[in-house]
């Protein structure tokens, strides 16, 4: 037997140090966490302190069993779980579970999987840190209790199968806030005037210094322009900056995959872990933006051998966040010779913009020449401007651009000619554009996480999940958004003449954006009225302040819990006690046949339109609402086109056919069969024509899967599925053996294949 047991949290990394290690060492995966709160019950001792009433899951059992035996039999238990809090709280686990001996037990960290990093690790063992245990058990128990203390205030109040949580519910606030900053902006528009001028040495692009509300004043001002001399008033060069940006934490990791790369939160932190695990980047949860003495110097080297001396500087970026542990670094390649990894495609794309970024941040500031020309004219009318920015040195724009959030304006980034003041210049055309104000923008992943950053709420471990949680619970979606057509104008001047026309343009497509949903709207605003303190953010953000206050050992985790509890614990009591169901009800008019109110609202199963109340005689009418619909913003008018279903179209064959929309979404009915209408087809449209070409369609496809019937029985058919030929018998299909041409078989052998796949007893499904 080894006399070194090291335990990981992953497969993966187990590996890699097993490599750096050798002889005297085994190294074993524990598959992260082998202990949890048991999940059928809160699992807390609110009685006695908060003391948390941990189990062993099933799917960890063998783990455990196999880890005790090893660690019975070796000299040395080396704990090499992660560095952060969650890592921390493994090794206790671990060292609790496997009932292992304090004098055989060594905790170790590094913040990169390279043999020097483990061997030294391994020189400079540690102890347990309680507080930081502490400070994990913290966030796990008060998690834990508002989860299971508000959820079911939700499941009563509002609808079953919803859940809470402390974070998650605040960032959903976030999200339904801005969405109702959009919905009650109101547009104003705008003029943006734009000049083409020509000069001796060349024709350039200005804009007026002066944005024009009405028509009437534009067409004032290009009947001014007919007649003015223009000339240049100024000209001014300034040299300026760029500096680059600091290395990666888990954040601005995460915001730039998105902006650059188009990943996800979640994918873009298991990619990450992935190349932390084969040892190519240093660990990827961090708020620090510190790099190493080693660092630095790999990054000198690098960059005077590739690029020369004067594209370096030497820089040592300061972390703001007060909770950040400047001994951890930023994250960057563990080898910055490296500039590739063999890797896949995607962890490929992820190394390289750490690598860039890691690189761009000891490379020299780019220097830069921004001019700006003003061109002014004989009438005392505004100036137009142009203006130009030229890289005089490139410095760390040579490799890396940062990406940006906002949406960009149209510039003007023409290469300006060489002109004098006093110089005389003709305008060629003259255009004045409508421009539209434009509504806050919505949350990407990317900036929602820059937003909780900015607000303290929530830790680099946390984003990810929070994100990821609050679009399984249908609080929030990413949709694909059209746009819709909006009429603009444009008037032109050139040769003396003005000529207007009306043009069309898309506004408001979006991509990737996040939307909180009616159900998401209604739960923000149900837990704001009745938890004010668990939606408030400051006290969101004070939350992470005093776990930081525990893992740094001035607090007590049990102390903070309950000064929580109490008062969260009666607010549960009094909003199930006293307060009403939320279900976000809107009173949209009247039905003009029956005269009933129509109202939209959260149902138990989702977002409605109703006709008439429950207390009537008659019972309410109901209809779902379509893709792209919400309670707060649906009309009346659209209301009652949902009713419209199911629509008869007409017949076909002697039979009706009937639309609808189903479970599976819109069908046609026909002769008690149902025919799926794909994209294109809208349900309320639909006419007969376009409905028999569907069913029409449906047939040749089903009759192009038929390869064989049998007069013998009419039910017995072998046919093309997804995955091969197959028999299909009443109600159910049975596998043709791979070496068997299924236009061979005839009804006896089709017989005696069904009977003998009946023959094998059904598997169980797990449950």
């Amino acid at each position: 037997m080894k006399k070194n047991l090291v335990i990981v949290e992953s497969p993966a990394k187990a590996k890699t140090i097993e490599k750096f290690l050798g002889d005297g060492f085994v190294v074993k995966s524990c598959f992260g966490h082998i202990r949890d709160l048991n999940k059928k019950g809160i699992s807390i001792d609110i009685e006695n302190g908060f003391k948390p009433i941990y189990e062993v899951s099933d799917d960890k059992k063998k783990v455990v069993q196999e880890l005790k035996s090893l660690a019975k039999k070796a000299e040395t238990i080396w704990l090499a779980s992660d560095e952060d809090r969650e890592g921390e709280a493994i090794s206790w686990h671990l060292s609790e579970v496997l009932e292992l001996e304090e004098s055989k037990t060594k905790r170790i960290v590094f913040h990169e999987i390279t043999k020097s990093a483990i061997l030294k690790a391994i020189e400079n063992p540690r102890n347990i840190n309680k507080d930081l245990v502490d400070a994990q058990q913290a966030r796990r128990i008060l998690d834990r209790l508002v989860g299971y203390e508000l959820s079911p205030v939700l499941w009563k109040k509002v609808k079953p199968q919803l859940s809470a949580g402390r974070v998650q519910s605040v960032a959903v606030r976030l999200l339904v806030e801005r969405e109702r900053e959009i919905q009650a902006f109101q547009p104003s528009s705008s003029f943006k005037i734009v000049g083409v001028f020509k000069h001796p040495n060349g024709t350039f692009r200005a804009e007026l210094d002066k944005k024009n509300e009405a028509e009437k004043e534009v067409y004032g001002l290009l009947n001014s322009f007919k007649s003015c001399q223009f000339e240049i008033d100024d000209l001014t060069v300034k040299p300026s900056q760029k500096k680059p940006s600091a290395p990666f934490t888990t954040s601005t990791l995460q915001q730039e995959a998105s902006r650059k790369l188009g990943f996800s939160v979640t994918r873009t932190m298991l990619l990450a872990q992935k190349l932390y695990e084969a040892g190519h980047i240093t660990y990827m949860r961090t708020d620090s933006v510190n790099l190493s003495d080693f660092a630095l110097q790999s990054a000198e080297e690098v960059i005077n051998a590739n690029y020369g001396k004067e594209y370096h500087q030497k820089r040592k970026y300061n972390t703001k966040s007060n909770s950040a542990q400047e001994a951890h670094e930023a994250i960057r390649p563990t080898n910055f010779n490296k500039k590739n990894v063999p890797a896949d495609s995607s962890e490929s794309r992820l190394y390289e913009l750490i690598w860039k970024r890691a690189i761009a941040s000891q490379m020299s500031n780019a220097l830069l020449e921004k001019t700006t020309i003003a061109i002014n004219n004989s009438q005392d009318k505004p100036l137009f401007k142009a203006k130009g920015e030229v890289v005089t040195f490139d410095g760390f724009l040579k490799i890396y651009l940062q990406g940006s959030d906002e949406e960009q304006e149209e510039t003007f980034d023409d290469l300006l000619p060489k002109v004098s003041v006093g110089d005389g210049v003709m305008n060629e055309k003259i255009t004045a554009t409508q421009r539209f104000t434009r509504h806050p923008a919505r949350f990407t992943e990317a900036s929602l996480v820059k937003k909780l950053e900015e607000l303290g709420i929530g830790r680099p471990s946390t984003y990810a999940p929070t994100i990821t949680t609050i679009q399984k619970r249908g609080y929030v979606e990413k949709e694909i958004k059209e746009g819709k057509t909006r009429n603009y104008t444009q008037i032109i001047l050139q040769a003396q003449e003005i000529k207007a026309q009306n043009l069309t343009e898309i506004t408001g497509a979006e991509k990737n954006k996040l939307s909180p949903t009616d159900i998401g709207k209604v739960v923000t605003d149900f837990l704001n009225e009745n938890f004010k303190t668990i939606m408030d953010y400051g006290f969101t953000a004070s939350v992470e302040k005093n776990f930081d206050e525990i893992a740094q050992g001035y607090k007590k985790w049990s102390k903070m819990i309950d000064e929580f509890y109490d008062p969260f614990h009666q607010s549960v009591d009094t909003t199930l006690n006293h307060s009403a169901r939320a279900t976000g009800e809107r009173f949209l008019g009247e039905d003009p046949q029956s005269s009933k109110p129509i109202i939209a609202r959260i149902s138990r199963f989702g977002p409605v339109i109703q006709i008439g109340k429950t207390e009537d005689n008659e019972k309410p009418k109901f209809a779902n609402l379509r893709k792209g619909q919400t309670i707060d913003t649906i009309n009346l008018e659209e209301a009652l086109e949902l009713f419209k279903l199911p629509r008869i179209i007409g017949n076909f064959e002697e039979n009706e056919m009937k639309v609808s929309i189903g479970r599976f979404g819109p069908y046609v009915l026909h002769d008690s069969k149902f025919y799926s209408l794909n994209k294109e087809l809208d349900p309320y449209t639909v006419n007969a024509e376009e409905a028999i070409e569907v069913i029409k369609e449906k047939r040749k496809r089903d009759a192009e899967k038929i390869i064989k019937k049998f007069d013998e029985e009419p039910t017995l058919l072998i046919q093309n599925g997804r995955w091969g030929p197959y028999i299909s018998f009443g109600k159910r299909n049975y596998k043709i053996p791979k070496e068997t041409d299924p236009k061979t078989l005839d009804y006896e052998s089709c017989m005696t294949l069904i009977e003998e796949q009946n023959k094998i007893p059904k598997k169980r499904k797990k449950k």
